[in-house]
């Protein structure tokens, strides 16, 4: 088995940033498309000034109710598209290795 070659662009750091701008694109943007979604299906069934909060906080506006479930949903699709991110990643699977080549293959 070899050992893991260094990436091409280690050094490069412009190549670095590139690669730091994708990685972040293509975890913002789906969620935040997502968010938008979650956005008008909730609050198309969900009426915020008719939401109760316990220990008498007092009634937030409808902005600050739609502006915290904006964000709150954009947080946890985040999440998401980070964990699929990090469970598609190959890992220990080196390119060029056949599958008999694989522990347990």
């Amino acid at each position: 088995m070899r050992a893991p070659e260094p990436c091409a662009d280690e050094g490069d750091p412009t190549l670095r940033l590139e690669r730091l701008i994708r990685f972040w694109g293509v975890i913002l943007w789906p969620s935040f498309l997502a968010a938008c979604l979650l956005e008008a299906l909730v609050f198309s069934v969900v009426d915020p000034g008719q939401l109760h909060w316990p220990g008498g906080i007092g009634t937030p506006s409808n902005r600050a109710i739609y502006t915290v479930g904006f964000f709150a949903f954009w947080l946890i699709n985040m999440v998401c598209c980070r964990l699929v991110l990090w469970l598609a990643q190959p890992g220990w699977v080196q390119p060029g290795t056949e599958l008999s080549d694989r522990p347990g293959g």
